[in-house]
């Protein structure tokens, strides 16, 4: 495992590098914000704490962020798709929705008085929140159990079934893809201000981290399983 960081690196350095490291610094009361700017060893010895698990944990979640996989999707069978889907993606938005949200809201309580795109980014991101929450379960429960039913008994009901849910999530998908991007836009590219305190500047960097796994995950339904889905129910 790549060892990236060190007793050595910067707290700071570390949740920029990796913003799912601000989760694990604040169970362990490390401030990551104002006390950034110092190694983590000071931290370490400040708090007590484990060093070698620390930085275990801190360098697994980084490998854990840098792994891609290589899978080819077009050719997987759909029911590993639909697996990979909900094991990858539904569980980082499950994971990452409600842990970001009151960072979201901490940086518009502190900050919003003078910056005031703040309660703009606030109310984009609760209401992408609720509807990505929403449109979860309802993949879950309802138009994946459909897809896979439909895979194996292709009947005209399913078919019929099948085609509605799609167009009902393409759709959805549309609606988060605009609102995610017009938190891009509203942040200037997820670029926070010089004076930025570090959560601020956590905040953005894990909404572009958002961004990016959303993309990612509606590519692999909208570009590969629908299709795949939609061919068959023309066949």
């Amino acid at each position: 495992m790549e060892q990236r960081f060190t007793e050595q690196s910067l707290i700071g350095d570390i949740v920029t590098k990796l913003p799912k490291a601000a989760d694990l610094l604040k169970a362990h009361r490390i401030d990551f914000c104002c006390g950034g700017q110092r190694p983590l060893k000071e931290a370490i010895e400040e708090r007590g704490l484990d060093g070698e698990e620390l930085l275990r944990q801190l360098n697994a979640l980084y490998n854990e962020a840098q792994h891609k996989p290589t899978r080819n999707w077009n050719e997987a069978p759909l029911d590993e798709l639909v697996d990979h889907i909900m094991r990858t993606h539904h569980r980082y938005l499950n994971e990452e929705l409600p842990q970001l949200s009151p960072y979201v809201t901490k940086v518009l309580r502190v900050h919003g008085m003078h910056h005031p795109h703040l309660s703009r980014v606030h109310k984009l991101f609760h209401e992408l929140k609720t509807e990505l929450e929403q449109h979860l379960i309802k993949e879950e429960t309802g138009a994946f159990p459909l897809i896979l039913q439909f895979a194996d008994n292709p009947s005209p009901e399913n078919r019929e079934a099948v085609e509605r849910a799609i167009r009902e999530l393409v759709d959805e998908h549309d609606a988060a893809g605009d609102l995610i991007k017009e938190i891009r836009d509203i942040t200037n590219d997820f670029t926070p201000p010089e004076d930025a305190c570090g959560t601020y500047r956590l905040v953005y960097n894990r909404l572009a981290a958002l961004e990016e796994d959303l993309f990612t995950h509606i590519h692999l339904e909208n570009n590969i399983l629908f299709p795949r889905v939609l061919a068959a129910v023309k066949a």
